[in-house]
């Protein structure tokens, strides 16, 4: 089967969450939010290895949170850089020569499924390149800098993306290096990989699966938590 690193982005400041930490630490359940990561990443035949990212100032954390399981399939645990983008970039450069896939993952994302992760890398094999996400249901409209609405958008065929995003690895090094020479900044991998010529494939996410931004989604995921017990 081809070789797949899983590379997850651990290196979060929490300020909107307003944590004073790295989010990724934050206990839930009696386990930080990065270990629900590692242990599915561990459990699952598909993954080879993981790479995280975290804060350079956190790798001895970091460790010490793979270390309590232990999580076998870290490879290495890297540190980041300003932005994500910059953290991404050096989690590719730490993958095992061999890996043919790369998936990332956000490591705020606690509730990921290994259903979902089935998924978003099969469709991946069949396309070069998929990413977990949810059709739009609210009204959605633009506003301007005064924040009154200057139009109403069509929300048929509008998707709010998740992770994890898997790719053939030639494909994202390559948005990768074209990102660099050109200066593209974005906030997920994909958009790196749609502007490199490259098609992305839509897979149905799941409503739990969850990003821990600010202090409502951490209520939300306690009681997520809750409701499994």
């Amino acid at each position: 089967m081809p070789f797949l690193s899983l590379i997850v982005a651990a290196a979060g400041q929490g300020r909107r969450l307003g944590a004073g930490s790295n989010k990724v630490f934050l206990p839930l359940g009696g386990k930080p939010l990065l270990a629900y990561i590692l242990a599915v990443a561990e459990a699952s035949s598909l993954v080879d290895e993981v790479i995280v990212v975290t804060r350079p100032e956190d790798i001895s954390l970091c460790r010490q949170v793979v270390n309590a399981a232990p999580y076998l399939k870290v490879r290495q645990i890297v540190g980041g850089g300003k932005e994500r983008q910059d953290s991404i970039a050096a989690g590719l450069k730490a993958i095992a020569p061999g890996a043919e896939w790369v998936a990332v993952h956000d490591g705020a994302r606690p509730f990921l499924s290994p259903a979902l992760l089935e998924r978003v890398i099969a469709a991946a094999r069949d396309t070069g390149a998929a990413i977990a996400a949810l059709p739009v249901k609210e009204t959605i409209k633009r506003g301007n800098t005064e924040d009154l609405v200057t139009a109403t958008l069509e929300r048929r065929g509008l998707w709010t993306v998740q992770t994890p995003q898997v790719f053939r690895r030639d494909w994202l090094a390559a948005a990768y290096r074209k990102a660099e020479i050109n200066g593209w900044q974005a906030t997920d991998d994909a958009t790196l990989v749609e502007r490199a010529g490259f098609p992305v494939k839509l897979v149905p996410g799941e409503e739990i699966n969850i990003k821990i931004t600010t202090p409502g989604d951490m209520v939300l995921a306690r009681a997520l938590m809750a409701g499994d017990n």
